[in-house]
């Protein structure tokens, strides 16, 4: 039997080993590289700089995957609708990532996913031509990144009654079958971003949350231990600014301008068992669709929305009412019975970055990112998306190296594995659940080992929740998880539900107090 290729558990990453971290980092505190900011590209940065031999400092304020890491459509998106606008560049390199991520990197948090647009009479035959056209064009984009089709199988149209049963709840007078493509979705995006930091760990790097970056400037910080008030000053020789949303706050020679993407959270009996990514073009508009995407947790998320948010950016953004009535107006457009608000169990919103240029345009590098130097040497890297973290931090490791002139190894993170990465025969041998080896991978056995050392353990955190408290546990001494927010709101996503999370929130807390007495 072929050896497992993946490692099977990361470092622990808790409360004892941050406090444990902050003291060395006090006692010593020059590093190579800082990094501030713990969602998706920091955590990524933290791991490349990492792997090169840097000893890397990674500071987040709140927790990880805190910001807009943890609210997007946890879609890994081919690229196909960059096509559109001529960007063959970033929708090739969005296809490459892609593949990296269901192939080598995180093929345990990263699953094929069928996308079916249903042809009713309102989809004109102009539209499905288009679509038609974009799917074939998305078929060329797999092969060209090299990702087989036997992971991701070319476009199709299918029967009518396949669309019933991929999407049960669409109109079915007039419904002529559909439209199917390919395409990546996470299980969760929270959870990318805690593996990624724990294998970043595995290899050095310094993670500690709750610790803020006061002053940064291109060769240091003062940080701020939330927790304690205590402040440290670090010397660095390069300082990776990768904040998101918030850059500007750090880099104050940038000015962002976020634009705001909203999803609503359903129970899937809502949609009747959906399978695939129920596609729906938005009337009126060209090339442009929003998702019914099925969920863990037995939930459906309906998204996306686009509108500009001025103002203060928030820690936690809300939807607007217009935007909830605009996903349920478009959705019911090809639904047998109509959604309503009282169907709506949660909604959430990310902020995606604008950056205003010099001539007081803004230009959308939400998806395809940059790396900017500011007079101080601050490295701010913004934009991008979710798909592409990968190569968004090796650009920023690279442009920090070259302007500090650090001796660094090459870049390894497009063959590294991140922890509980398992695939294959392997994943199929695990001793656990099918839901535990989607959430934890290799290191899912370990979770059923902990419940059953402790029938507790192995009870539900609520009636009716498909999550044991012995999650919790491991989420706190394994994943960095310090409080009950921690474990409902990002290692488990429980919390986009506000009944589910009240539910559930006293055996948080009980977790917690176990972990820290």
């Amino acid at each position: 039997m072929a050896e497992n290729p993946f490692p099977t558990s990361g470092p622990a990453l808790n409360a004892h080993r941050r406090l444990r971290e902050l003291t060395a980092l006090g006692d010593d505190p020059n590093i190579d590289l800082l990094v501030i900011g713990g969602g998706v590209t920091g955590a990524g940065v933290a791991l490349d700089a990492a792997t090169r031999g840097l000893r890397t400092v990674l500071v987040e304020r709140h927790d990880l995957a805190h910001g807009t890491s943890r609210w997007s459509s946890k879609l890994v998106h081919g690229g196909l609708r960059y096509l559109a606008s001529g960007k063959v560049g970033i929708a090739h390199e969005s296809a490459v990532e892609r593949g990296i991520l269901l192939r080598r990197t995180a093929p345990h948090l990263v699953r094929p996913l069928p996308q079916l647009v249903p042809l009713l009479p309102e989809i004109g035959l102009s539209t499905r031509a288009l679509i038609r056209a974009g799917f074939l064009a998305g078929d060329g984009l797999r092969a060209a990144a090299g990702t087989p089709g036997a992971l991701l199988p070319r476009s199709r149209r299918v029967t009518r009654a396949e669309a019933l049963r991929l999407a049960p709840t669409v109109r079915q007078h007039g419904l002529r079958g559909g439209l199917q493509a390919w395409d990546g979705q996470l299980v969760d995006d929270a959870r990318l971003v805690v593996a990624l930091a724990r294998t970043a760990a595995a290899h050095g790097a310094t993670v500690l949350t709750r610790v803020a970056a006061e002053e940064a400037a291109g060769n240091r910080a003062l940080l701020r231990d939330t927790l304690t008030g205590e402040t440290l000053e670090v010397h660095a020789a390069a300082v990776v600014n990768a904040t998101g949303v918030w850059a500007d706050q750090v880099d104050t020679t940038i000015e962002l301008r976020p634009s705001r993407g909203t999803h609503l959270v359903f129970d899937a009996a809502a949609f009747g068992g959906l399978t695939a990514a129920l596609t729906v073009p938005v009337p009126g508009a060209v090339g442009r669709f929003i998702f019914a995407l099925p969920a863990p947790h037995g939930r459906v998320y309906l998204g996306l929305t686009d509108e500009d948010a001025p103002g203060p950016v928030p820690d936690e953004p809300r939807p607007t009412g217009a935007e909830i009535d605009f996903l349920l107006d478009t959705v019911n457009t090809v639904l047998r019975i109509p959604l309503t608000h009282i169907d709506i169990r949660g909604s959430y919103a990310g902020l995606r970055p604008l950056l205003r240029t010099a001539g007081d345009s803004t230009a959308d590098i939400s998806r395809e990112h940059a790396v900017l130097t500011a007079p101080s040497g601050l490295v701010t890297v913004v934009g991008g998306k979710l798909t592409t973290y990968r190569k968004m931090a090796q650009d920023a490791v690279d442009a920090a190296i070259a302007h500090a002139g650090l001796w660094a190894g090459p870049c390894r993170t497009r063959e590294l594995p991140l922890t509980g990465a398992v695939g294959g025969v392997a994943r199929d041998r695990l001793a656990a659940p099918q839901l535990l080896i989607e959430r934890y991978g290799a290191e899912a056995p370990a979770i059923v080992t902990l419940a059953a050392a402790n029938p507790e353990l192995a009870e539900p955190v609520a009636p009716g929740a498909d999550v044991l408290a012995a999650e919790f546990v491991w989420s706190l001494e394994q994943e960095g998880a310090l409080d009950a927010a921690d474990l409902l709101d990002r290692r488990t996503r429980i919390g986009l539900v506000p009944a589910d999370r009240a539910a559930a929130h006293a055996a948080a807390v009980a977790a917690v107090a176990g972990a820290t007495g």
